[in-house]
């Protein structure tokens, strides 16, 4: 059976997958069946033992690679659509979940400024030391517990909205979930239900910090969805989703429900595109709450030598392990975010958001 084995379909191809001088020039591999000639877009094809491969060169954004094979078989033909990210460079994107502690302290405490929240102080320090931005990923609730209150984000004061606006350029508020509890709270909801409580949420955030500080969700609480979800969340301004597509014994998981063949194949790669949607998934390289100091940099450079990972890091970590009261605090992680945003500005990576241009790269 005729199969373009490479590039997949869906491949978010840069300038490490071929030579890129004003197109992009790539080798098309696959599998064909015997007798018979194998042409791709309409060019003929090198053929031999089951396998072929044929040169292509990509000038759109989006692009349709299409073999055809002819002979003893019959007529078969296979076809894939790969995007073209033209004006890649090396860049990051930081992004922080289950973020509500901080802004309980900022609403309880009256501080003058946001800053006087060691938090928030901490992540102004990473900005003006390596110019990092941040996703804080923000939900609507936090409940009571290990001794501290409950508090809605409504009760978020609008006293910090022009400090808010001065650091928009750098640190973006976006919806994550409701509330942290229950796990997994859209994995299986209806895409009604998780446009109804993003909502809820983009409207606290405009109120309180302005539209500028409100950016599009990039990662839903537990990473998981229902595919009907996809283009709702498209038409409602999101572009991109990170997650894992993590291999587990039952499967993958954390993947927003994509299928075996694009779970494997993204967590093999930087991104991939979901056509019918529109939508672009990342995989998430590094977890900082989850890597210790010394495992930092084991961790992010086999990735950075890889031409599938290399162009695009997409670091994360969690709020709660910032604060001395939670159960699994963690006394280094400001040193880990430190170390690991180091890391990649000393190798030229440039801090972007998702969701401006093309994850962060000129359209």
């Amino acid at each position: 059976m005729l199969r373009i084995t490479w590039p997949f379909h869906g491949a978010v191809l840069n300038r490490h997958h071929g030579t890129q001088d004003g197109t992009l020039r790539i080798t098309v591999r696959g599998e064909c069946p015997p007798y018979g000639p194998v042409t791709v877009n309409g060019t003929p094809a090198k053929a031999a033992s089951g396998e072929f491969e044929a040169p292509v060169t990509i000038g759109e954004r989006e692009t349709d690679i299409v073999a055809v094979y002819e002979g003893t078989f019959g007529r078969q033909e296979h076809r894939v659509r790969v995007v073209w990210d033209r004006h890649s460079f090396p860049r990051y994107r930081f992004s922080i979940d289950d973020n509500s502690f901080f802004l309980r302290d900022v609403a309880l405490k009256g501080y003058d400024s946001l800053f006087d929240c060691f938090y928030l102080d901490m992540l102004r320090t990473l900005n003006r030391e390596y110019g990092a931005k941040f996703t804080v990923n923000i939900y609507y609730e936090a409940i009571a517990e290990f001794g501290e209150p409950g508090f809605l984000l409504r009760d978020f004061p609008d006293r910090y909205k022009a400090e808010w606006e001065a650091c928009a350029d750098w640190l973006g508020l976006a919806f994550h979930a409701y509330a942290n509890m229950p796990n997994r709270p859209y994995q299986y909801a209806a895409p009604e239900q998780l446009i109804r409580e993003l909502d809820i949420v983009e409207e606290q955030i405009g109120r309180f910090a302005g539209e500028q500080t409100l950016i599009p969700p990039t990662v839903i609480h537990w990473g998981m969805i229902v595919p009907e979800a996809y283009r709702p969340l498209y038409d409602h301004g999101v572009r991109v989703l990170s997650g894992f597509g993590h291999p587990m014994s039952y499967g993958y998981d954390v993947n927003y429900w994509l299928d075996h063949a694009r779970s494997e194949y993204l967590w093999n790669h930087d991104c991939l595109m979901d056509f019918d949607s529109g939508l672009v998934f990342s995989r998430v390289d590094i977890v900082c709450n989850n890597t210790p100091l010394d495992r930092i940099a084991p961790t992010l450079e086999p990735l950075a030598a890889d031409p599938n990972h290399a162009e695009i890091m997409d670091l994360f970590t969690h709020e709660q392990y910032f604060w001395s009261f939670y159960a699994n605090y963690i006394p280094d992680h400001p040193q880990r975010l430190d170390a690991t945003i180091r890391w990649v500005t000393e190798r030229g990576y440039k801090p972007v958001f998702f969701h401006e241009g093309f994850m962060g790269a000129p359209e």
